[in-house]
């Protein structure tokens, strides 16, 4: 569970200011020549993608020997990421040719204006992304401000996770959520939401769920989502720093009912951290919080490598490559573009995914509604808030 709980990564930034949803093409730029021989790229992992798209990336190198030799792949912490690419930037010798990023990289390098925008400057190199998209990585791309292409999607949360046989009526409503932890005290549990997707999704899904006077507005619209979870923390023992100890707990029956979202319910089922028997459910009104990742390039990249991406990030939103993003669940589905079914995933991913996942999944994505995240300085202020009146009060 260590390299699954450390590569989830904490969205401290959220997405840069308010996006205009869907992909907008206003300005396009002549693409760079191929190189007359092939390249070596630097790719760079902040969000724990790379066993989403390491086997598609090693294929298109595979298939392209004139353009590509080899792919140099690091990962290093979101946030130590923009000053190093202002630094190489400032000095002019960009190493970093490709960023795999969550919300909060995309959103501090589009603060920074560290990224070449893909979308605008070289739509003609790359599909129609309006048309091939799912509709909620649609609603995720519109938040990269086409700085970057959404390459993974996932539904998120929130979804409730607990052990069947210590749960043998799980709660259906949000009321029925408290009145289960005030009869169990210490038994729910769910991790800071700064730094754990599940909790990011519980915490910003209730304002759906209490029927919220505004759910994107966790200032002066979330009256009731606040109130919920102050009384809620009476009831907890403590908010670990991340999801992994969540399941964990779990797992050693130390809590019986947990925060979770579909890639935290699968991926460490199928690893083995969590028993299979775990289940899930779900709380009336709830609606999808969804999470997607990103490939950016920086500005500054030599030409020829530049060439090079477009066809690398054309070729990761072919269905064929989408396919491999199901992988062990990690970011289940995991694509963001539309007609992949599990059917074109590898054989051993088909296999582990059928085994493990939940029929009734299928059903949710298609009927509950799905939302993007809070824009960058409402999710910041929901982090700060939670921590003050929340998190700094577990038991009280």
């Amino acid at each position: 569970m260590t390299e699954l709980a450390t590569t989830r990564r904490s969205v401290l930034g959220g997405i840069a200011g308010v996006a205009t949803l869907g992909v907008t093409h206003s300005r396009a730029a002549s693409p760079p020549p191929l190189p007359s021989a092939p390249v070596v790229l630097n790719a760079i992992d902040v969000a724990g993608q790379l066993q989403l798209t390491q086997a598609a990336i090693e294929s298109f190198v595979r298939a392209n020997p004139k353009l590509v030799s080899k792919v140099n792949f690091s990962q290093a912490p979101a946030p130590e990421l923009p000053g190093k690419i202002k630094a190489q930037q400032a000095a002019g010798r960009v190493d970093i040719d490709l960023v795999m990023t969550g919300t909060d990289g995309l959103s501090a390098g589009i603060d920074e204006n560290l990224w070449v925008p893909l979308v605008t400057e070289y739509a003609a190199q790359l599909p129609d992304l309006n048309s091939i998209y799912l509709p909620g990585a649609l609603k995720m791309q519109g938040l990269a401000q086409n700085q970057a292409a959404c390459v993974v999607f996932c539904p998120a949360g929130p979804i409730i996770e607990y052990m069947p046989d210590a749960v043998q009526m799980p709660p259906k409503t949000a009321q029925e959520l408290l009145d289960w932890a005030k009869a169990h005290p210490k038994r729910f549990l769910y991790a800071r939401p700064a730094n754990s997707g599940p909790g990011r999704t519980f915490l910003q899904g209730l304002p759906y769920i209490l029927h919220d006077k505004d759910p994107m507005d966790p200032k002066d619209g979330w009256d009731k989502t606040w109130s919920y979870l102050i009384e809620l923390s009476k009831y907890i023992e403590y908010y670990p720093t991340g999801t992994g100890a969540t399941m964990k707990e779990l797992a050693e029956g130390s809590r019986d009912m947990i925060a979770s979202h579909v890639g935290w319910d699968l991926n460490p089922r199928i690893l083995g951290v969590v028993p299979k028997e775990a289940q899930v459910g779900t709380l009336e009104g709830f609606h999808w919080v969804t999470d997607a990742q990103y490939w950016a390039v920086p500005r500054g990249v030599q030409p020829d490598h530049l060439a090079v991406l477009l066809e690398l990030t054309k070729y990761m939103l072919s269905k064929p490559a989408q396919a491999m993003t199901y992988d062990k669940g990690y970011f289940y589905p995991g694509p963001a573009v539309k007609d992949v079914p599990l059917s074109m995933a590898p054989p051993e991913n088909q296999k582990l995914i059928a085994e493990y996942t939940r029929p009734f999944y299928t059903k949710l994505f298609e009927e509950i509604p799905s939302e993007a995240p809070l824009p960058a300085n409402k999710l910041v202020y929901a982090f700060q808030r939670w921590d003050q009146q929340v998190g700094s009060r577990p038991g009280k």
